[in-house]
């Protein structure tokens, strides 16, 4: 079924997957999102033309003429455009709200730790050739949920700092968060993590990585504990780890270092010695105490990185997500949550749906 069936005729049942206590009217009006209430007099109105125009990619033009014939509200597109200018940041409070009901905290200590993977996907603006938009996801590997969306510029880099974990979770994410802030602030909240090393971004101290990583037996995982050198930019402390390395078979070495060279190519630059037998490696850097699980354990758990690269393909290629129809701001923001949203209460329908039900969906 596509998004605008469902908008079109599922549209009461898609409003009660909102979160319970949302006063529609009164939050539009708190964000400044419906203070005149001319042509467009209910907040669920203009709730069903943003997700029109967002989630089932209608121009404005034909939103407007769509809401016309449908007898949602008289409004022209100039129009529309000016209202759907001011919603980001009721969209924002909305998808905060639905975060929170899908993904509540804990409220007992789970027996087995919670693994949550971090993301971030860059999003251009029409005509950009750099990045515009970042979205930063967290998903819930237990609940196979996402259960944290951030919306930033270009300016906001991929950073475990962006998360709130709690005490004896694991966080699993690339390179891109191979940073001692980030990593040092996980090891004092007391959670851990698992991060694809990266050896120009995470110094090290006593140890030539090197010549361990030369040292490892084929298809064997080996590890050793390190110590992460002080950061003096941001008055941090060295402090413990574990390296977990496997050597790749030559294949797929042959092809992440044919993919380093394409890439230094195309930018007109010579690649780094070290950075081709890097990729002759899978290295991670961890502080899950070795109790809990072994090497070949860490690597296997970190294979599951893969889960969010499947919701943001989902994002990307059934929502359209870098579809970005404009430059303005605070229409990308209400275009960009507007499709989040939407992501999220699609979700949730599809649970239900899927649910064993004469309705085809669960009735309280």
């Amino acid at each position: 079924m596509d998004t605008y069936t469902i908008l079109e005729h599922q549209w009461a049942y898609l409003l009660s997957l909102l979160p319970a206590d949302l006063d529609l009217d009164q939050s539009a009006k708190d964000a400044g999102a419906l203070v005149r209430k001319r042509q467009i007099s209910k907040a669920e109105d203009l709730l069903r033309m943003i997700l029109a125009y967002a989630v089932c990619g209608m121009p404005l033009r034909q939103t407007a003429a769509w809401a016309e014939v449908s007898g949602i509200a008289s409004v022209s597109n100039v129009a529309l455009l000016k209202r759907l200018r001011k919603c980001d940041t009721w969209l924002g409070q909305i998808l905060g709200l639905k975060l929170a009901e899908m993904a509540p905290p804990p409220t007992t200590m789970p027996t087995q730790p919670r693994v949550r993977i971090v993301d971030a996907t860059c999003i251009c603006h029409p005509g950009a050739s750099t990045t515009t938009w970042r979205v930063h996801l967290g998903y819930d590997l237990q609940r196979h949920r996402i259960d944290h969306i951030q919306l930033t510029d270009l300016k906001g880099g991929e950073s475990l700092t962006r998360f709130d974990l709690q005490h004896d979770e694991i966080v699993i994410g690339d390179a891109g968060y191979a940073h001692r802030r980030g990593m040092h602030s996980v090891a004092k909240s007391g959670a851990s993590f698992i991060i694809r090393h990266n050896y120009n971004a995470v110094p090290l101290k006593d140890i030539n990585l090197f010549g361990w990583l030369r040292g490892l037996r084929d298809a064997s995982a080996g590890a050793r504990p390190v110590l992460i050198a002080r950061d003096t930019k941001n008055n941090l402390p060295a402090f413990p780890a574990r390296l977990v390395a496997l050597r790749k078979s030559e294949p797929a070495a042959e092809q992440a270092r044919h993919k380093i060279i394409k890439i230094r190519a195309k930018k007109g630059k010579t690649p780094d010695p070290l950075a081709l037998e890097a990729a002759s490696y899978i290295v991670l850097i961890t502080n899950t105490p070795e109790e809990w699980m072994t090497p070949q354990q860490t690597l296997d758990l970190y294979r599951f990185r893969w889960q969010i690269e499947l919701a943001f393909k989902r994002l990307k290629g059934l929502l359209h997500l870098s579809d970005l129809p404009t430059k303005d701001p605070p229409m990308a923001r209400t275009y960009l949550y507007a499709k989040l949203l939407g992501a999220l209460l699609l979700d949730d329908l599809t649970d239900r749906f899927l649910a064993f039900s004469p309705w085809g969906y669960r009735y309280p």
